[in-house]
């Protein structure tokens, strides 16, 4: 009996059913091991030498793997075909090793693309050995990661605080994003004028000419830049008489792409289906992973993480055999297509993402899938098919035209084109990405226009326009920006964004991503004070160098020396830096988002309300704010919004006077704070003050919606079954009623001012009758799950912090963008296990200090690595100090 180790229960039940009686096939539940969340997991003057850490739940994966080899006759690798798979085979095998459990079996990799019987069976016959370049690329990449993350994110903590982290790639992607705002804020629109004629010919077809030159000159793109000469040449259009001078018919060939890479489908799926980088991977990774077909559980997909953009000969083979079945020979090219990577060294995954097999058409699979897996398996299948179609055949017509009016002449210029063959367009269609590509000038079919002959015109049209900054990115233009500038690699642009949002840097609106006030100060830091290391050059430069260490070209110690002694001594510079050089430095990076212009023209370095202080950054507890230097003299103060911009309290400068409190006399104002507008009743230290509830604004306040909201809590009315009072208030986790003790939510902040005796005994009444918790409701599950190995049902159910996964007196809650009906028995047990295996949390002050940890250790993996049993986290606290050419020292754990 030989065991075969993989990283997913769902491909280890799979492919147990491929490899017969003579195998077992036990999951590690992807890696087994990782650097643990403390000082000393990577020492520079003992050599980089690397210290790992087992958790409870991987311990006992690795007991039961450990217990399986050692009665087996041999051992078979077979983890994700990638860097990080094969690092994962490389921990297993070296755990194993120190067990004494391998002796003289023989150990062999394999690799498969595909969970496909065929694959899988053909990888098991071609064995080989652990990569081992391809492994020391990951030692490189995580000990580099770890380094920037446990000795930046203290200097930062310490410098600015309210900052969460600092990553090698993080970073230099949220920079890109802040870079963007920069252009955005800086942007001066410029004025240009747009000319037309609406002509028509001979036989009476109206169609649409632009004005392209005039005098003699041509025009460049918006070279019309006022409306004196717009209102000059249109008077030249109107009184001129138009001829036709020449018209060009050209046959234009439109080539298909290639099969998708990862960053290309995340791109797409963006573009065409709305799905985030994360909601992309997850629903790829199912489709991998296998999909119960008629009673077959099947992969789908090829492997989802790959920079390849070339079929294997057998798919492409398949390929054009389903396009001759599918849309007829006339679709098919005389020759294969076959593309090359644009990739400096496409090291992730060899092929590029495809259907295992091209006669499974989405139809014939779709009432198998869910409905984000049939939308993405659709996509992957005619992106697939389409690029081994032939070409779509256009004609593109171009006609010029001569406007002359006495000495004045002008020309138009209209331009038209059909398709005369789709070809690869029958399958797919690209989906543009909001300011990606230039303007269409190509307006469809134009009528029938002959050379030389007169046009009337019916109308002239001129329209004032105004350039426009450049777009926001979305998640998809980010990712395509990474990978031109080769920042990043394909398995880690979904886990880097995700990262960028936790750690609130960046905010995404409408699909666009907006640098977070927090995120703006981090990147102005960075630029000021590590320029270096958030140069996009430099990060490139540093992403080739791994993967020349992945190629067997470099050395991996030496590029960690080279980058550490560098790294190190910037560090050591600012022990000194003091937080007054930090403000002046933000100040000037961030001129516009801390002082933006008035409209009164003065100074917007001056404070308005004393009008002699001046105005600054300054740095408390929770981030950032806006103040006076003649502070406690002037307490002006202006909040940063969350969104990066300046938080909109105009009219705030000073306390707005709302009226008298009846009850107590004393004066409500409505103010303005670091942390947003409230109101305050009465002055001094004893004064009460309530911030504004989500959504209200503060022009909308009066003296009424003041008196309500500074007197919350609200007394209902007393209860008739125990006489006491019901309360309605607005707590930390939003509107409530309380009663003896007991809490029951509400649904918005209005029902607090509104909720009467009644609907409060009601809602109550159904709190309680629906089981404990602070306003929770026991809701029906979201998706049962069948029943647990040891015992119990699985469900997924909904909670107050989101959808669970629920066994017994376990809760597990769902990585965050994971839908709850896409849950897999697989993933339940896997999460029920993780979380079954963490001890317990620890309490009092001691948390605090743990938390940091686990930031800087997020920090540190940077996203770069695949999803691991989390580790317990320990004191950071020599992080922020590393001792002279070297890193900080811990005591060794290893297994």
């Amino acid at each position: 009996m030989n065991v075969v180790v993989v990283e997913s229960p769902a491909k280890a039940k799979t492919i147990n059913k491929y490899l017969g009686p003579g195998y077992k096939v036990l999951a590690s539940f992807g890696h087994v091991r990782d650097l643990p969340a403390k000082d000393g997991s990577v020492l520079p003057d003992q050599d980089f030498e690397m210290s790992w850490e087992v958790d409870g739940a991987s311990a006992k994966r690795m007991k039961e793997i450990a217990d399986a080899v050692k009665n087996s006759d041999g051992l078979f690798l077979a983890t994700d075909p990638d860097r990080e798979g094969e690092a994962i085979s490389w921990h297993v095998l070296d755990l194993l090793k120190k067990k004494k459990v391998i002796g003289d079996k023989p150990v062999k990799r394999v690799v498969f693309n595909a969970i496909t019987k065929k694959a899988v069976l053909d990888a098991m016959a071609n064995p080989r050995d652990i990569d081992t370049p391809l492994v020391d690329a990951y030692l490189a990449r995580r000990a580099l990661d770890y380094l920037v993350g446990f000795n930046l994110s203290p200097v930062l903590w310490r410098k600015l605080p309210g900052a969460r982290s600092a990553g090698r790639v993080q970073s230099v992607s949220l920079r890109l994003v802040c870079d963007r705002e920069t252009e955005i804020e800086r942007f001066v629109p410029e004025e240009y004028w747009n000319l037309s004629a609406l002509l028509k010919t001979p036989r009476g077809d109206e169609f649409e000419a632009k004005l392209v030159s005039a005098d003699g000159k041509r025009l460049a793109a918006r070279g019309v830049k006022n409306g004196e000469d717009a209102g000059r040449l249109k008077a030249l259009l109107e009184a001129a008489a138009y001829t036709v001078e020449s018209v060009e018919a050209k046959p234009v060939k439109r080539n298909p792409g290639p099969p998708f890479t990862t960053s290309t489908l995340q791109q797409a799926a963006s573009s065409n289906l709305g799905f985030s980088a994360s909601r992309t991977m997850q629903v790829a990774q199912r489709l991998y992973e296998g999909v119960d077909i008629g009673g077959e559980t099947v992969g789908l997909i090829t492997y989802m993480r790959t920079d390849g953009v070339q079929m294997a000969p057998e798919a492409i083979d398949a390929a054009r055999s389903a396009i001759n079945g599918q849309f007829g020979p006339r679709y098919l090219p005389e020759k294969a297509r076959f593309y090359s990577t644009k990739a400096k060294n496409a090291q992730e995954a060899h092929e590029a993402i495809r259907p295992t097999d091209f006669n499974r058409t989405p139809e014939k699979v779709r009432r198998f899938l869910e409905g984000d897996q049939l939308r993405l398996y659709e996509l992957i299948w005619k992106r697939g098919i389409a690029s081994q179609m032939a070409s779509a055949e256009m004609e593109r017509t171009t006609v010029e035209i001569l406007a002359e009016s006495g000495a004045g002449r002008a020309g138009l210029r209209a331009v038209g084109s059909v398709v005369r063959f789709d070809g690869f367009l029958a399958a797919y269609v690209d989906q543009r990405e909001e300011g990606d590509g230039a303007e269409d000038d190509e307006d469809g079919r134009l009528p029938e226009i002959n050379a030389r002959e007169k046009l009337d015109k019916k109308k002239v049209s001129s329209s004032q326009h105004f350039t426009e900054p450049p777009p926001r990115y979305s998640e998809a233009s980010l990712i395509k920006k990474m990978e031109e500038l080769g920042i990043g690699r394909p398995s880690t642009y979904a886990a880097t964004l995700k990262t960028l949002s936790d750690r609130e840097y960046i905010v995404i609106d409408k699909r666009k991503l907006v640098p977070h006030s927090k995120g703006r100060l981090v990147t102005a830091f960075l630029e000021s004070f590590f320029t270096k290391y958030v140069e996009y050059d430099f990060t490139a430069d540093l992403e080739e160098k791994l993967d020349r260490i992945s190629s067997g070209e470099l050395n991996w110690k030496q590029v960690l020396r080279e980058f550490w002694d560098d790294f190190f001594a910037q560090i050591e510079d600012t022990k000194e830096l003091r937080v007054t050089n930090v403000l002046d430095a933000l100040n000037e990076a961030l001129a516009p988002l801390v002082f933006p212009k008035r409209e009164d023209g003065s100074d917007p370095r001056i404070c308005q309300v004393c009008g002699t202080g001046n105005l600054s950054l300054k740095l408390g507890k929770y981030g950032a704010f806006v103040g006076c230097s003649n502070y406690p003299d002037c307490n002006f103060t202006r909040q940063l919004s969350a969104d990066g911009t300046e938080a909109d309290t105009s009219g705030l400068n000073e306390p707005k006077a709302l009226g008298a409190d009846p009850m107590t006399g004393e004066q409500l104002t409505l103010r303005s704070g670091r942390f947003g507008p409230y109101i305050q009743r009465g002055d001094g230290k004893e004064a009460k003050r309530s911030s504004l509830p989500k959504g209200w604004k503060p022009e909308d306040i009066d003296h009424e919606k003041a008196l309500a909201l500074i007197n919350l809590p609200r007394d209902v009315g007393q209860h008739p079954e125990t006489a006491k009072m019901i309360s309605a208030g607005l707590g930390r986790y939003g509107p409530f009623l309380l009663h003896d003790g007991t809490y029951a939510n509400l649904d918005s902040i209005e029902d607090v001012f509104t909720v009467g005796l009644n609907r409060a005994v009601t809602v109550l009444a159904e709190k309680q009758s629906k089981g404990p918790g602070r306003g929770r409701t026991a809701v029906a599950a979201l998706k049962e799950l069948g029943e647990h190995p040891s015992g119990g049902a699985m469900t997924v159910r909904e909670g107050k912090y989101g959808p669970y996964v629920n066994w017994g007196k376990i809760n597990a809650t769902l990585p965050k963008g994971k839908d709850p009906q896409s849950v897999s028995v697989e993933d339940a047990l896997a999460m029920i296990s993780e979380k079954a295996g963490k001890a317990p949390a620890a309490k009092g002050k001691k948390a605090a200090p743990k938390a940091a940890a686990k930031t800087a250790a997020k920090a540190a993996s940077d996203g770069e690595t695949k999803a691991a049993p989390k580790k317990a986290a320990a004191k950071p606290k020599s992080a922020a100090k590393p001792k002279a050419k070297a890193a900080p020292k811990a005591k060794k754990t290893g297994t």
